[in-house]
């Protein structure tokens, strides 16, 4: 059984783009982040893989637990994004 890191060891505010993907931690390669949500809402993401996702009927104090590369702005709703590595 493979060990799996469950806590971030960083965290930034994410500000929702529809241009602008979530830099990379380290400033290389972005391998995603997972999100916290603050503010109920609807999230659009675009996950690793490509992949565009909306989340809805999200509660204040959500966690998403799928790398994500990019918040958008059109179509999200919620708010007090923080990304976690």
């Amino acid at each position: 059984m493979s060990y799996t890191k469950l806590q971030a060891g960083r965290a930034a505010a994410v500000t929702p783009s529809d241009t602008v993907n979530i830099p990379a931690v380290t400033g290389g390669t972005n391998n995603g982040c997972v999100l916290y949500v603050g503010g109920a809402g609807t999230l659009k993401v675009t996950t690793i893989g490509g992949d565009d996702v909306t989340f809805s009927g999200l509660i204040a104090g959500s966690f998403i637990p799928v790398h994500v590369v990019k918040v958008w702005a059109t179509g999200t709703s919620a708010t007090n994004i923080i990304a976690l590595w």
